[in-house]
């Protein structure tokens, strides 16, 4: 891609609205000193002293950080959490960013925040170590009353949107924000609106999920065929596959091998990773991919370059130490430059 299309499509980044339905969480860090370690009198335990804590919207919330750094326009959460204070800190914090409106986000009573609690290991001088999560989900079924509140919005916005990105974060099924009943919605819609971008990505794999254009990784697409593994060739043909059956564009994250993209008509498109340029932290690489796809094609983005855009923000991110890291359009036009001709 030469930087004239790269300027044509990004350019209509600020005019897009784009909605992330999904589950959104809280990423708690606490930065600990080793230098002021301690033990415990009572219990002659290790005591880790947190000299800084810092909060950011997660799980679809990562997803939403990297589109506010691509600059889209309007952005439209569609999604829940708790009447805590967990809550209270994620609102805050999706609230501050520009662009984000927050009418179809529900704060409930009945659901905890989805928190992700961090503790990292900060040695002046050396990347950030991250220690054993302490994690808080819900265990118990979305409340049918808040599935139907969340269904609305989602028929509601439907109408006036650029483009979906539909994220299933929670491990266990009908707990969060994408339930089966949800999932049928997003189906209609997609057959109602069939050249509408509806991204689809589920750490729980998407297998039985509606026709909408599946991201996937290669561990997640062995799972779904049935395999210990898949090689290239094999993710080649089920991608293919997949799309040809969805009638929507598939795409599959190889890790150092790139980014796989099909489309209905069997076409596929292959873009190789960027070389590393020093430490990495995969955190949040698949969903800066999934952002960048989206916003990409609703700009009007073929599914190559739209591929290729989302291969240099996944390198700027990964090259971003113990956080969740974002791309901006100028970092991205700026790497643009490295991107071999493949």
């Amino acid at each position: 891609m030469n930087s004239d299309r790269f300027h044509a499509i990004t350019s209509r980044y600020s005019s897009l609205r784009l909605v992330v339905i999904g589950d959104f969480c809280l990423d708690r860090y606490f930065e600990i000193d080793p230098a002021r370690a301690e033990t415990s009198i009572e219990t002659g335990l290790q005591v880790h002293n947190v000299v800084r804590v810092r909060a950011q919207p997660g799980g679809a919330g990562t997803i939403l950080n990297n589109l506010v750094a691509l600059g889209v326009g309007q952005i439209i959460p569609v999604g829940f959490c708790g009447d805590d204070g967990e809550g209270f800190e994620l609102r805050r914090g999706l609230s501050a960013m520009p662009g984000v409106s927050l009418d179809h986000f529900v704060t409930s009573s009945e659901r905890r925040t989805f928190t992700y609690g961090k503790p990292l290991i900060v040695d002046p001088g050396k990347p950030p170590v991250e220690l054993n999560r302490l994690d808080s989900k819900n265990w118990t079924p979305t409340p049918d009353s808040l599935v139907a509140q969340l269904a609305q919005s989602v028929r509601t916005l439907a109408r006036e949107a650029d483009g979906l990105i539909v994220l299933e974060q929670v491990d266990m099924p009908d707990t969060g924000v994408v339930t089966r009943s949800l999932l049928d919605t997003i189906g209609e819609i997609a057959a109602e609106y069939p050249n509408l971008p509806i991204l689809a990505d589920s750490r729980q794999g998407l297998s039985g999920w509606p026709p909408l254009s599946f991201k996937t990784n290669a561990a997640e697409l062995a799972v779904m065929l049935g395999r210990e593994g898949v090689s290239l060739n094999e993710a080649h043909e089920a991608a293919q596959t997949l799309a040809a059956k969805n009638r929507r564009p598939v795409f599959v994250t190889l890790a150092e091998n790139g980014i796989l993209g099909a489309v209905a008509d069997g076409q596929v498109d292959h873009v190789k990773a960027l070389p590393l340029r020093g430490p990495i932290d995969i955190v949040g690489a698949g969903d800066s991919v999934t952002a960048n796809l989206t916003t990409a094609l609703a700009a009007g983005a073929n599914v190559r370059e739209a591929i290729e855009i989302a291969i240099v923000a996944s390198s700027l991110v990964i090259h971003q130490l113990g956080t969740t890291g974002t791309a901006s359009v100028p970092e991205l036009a700026s790497l643009m430059q490295t991107l071999p001709t493949q």
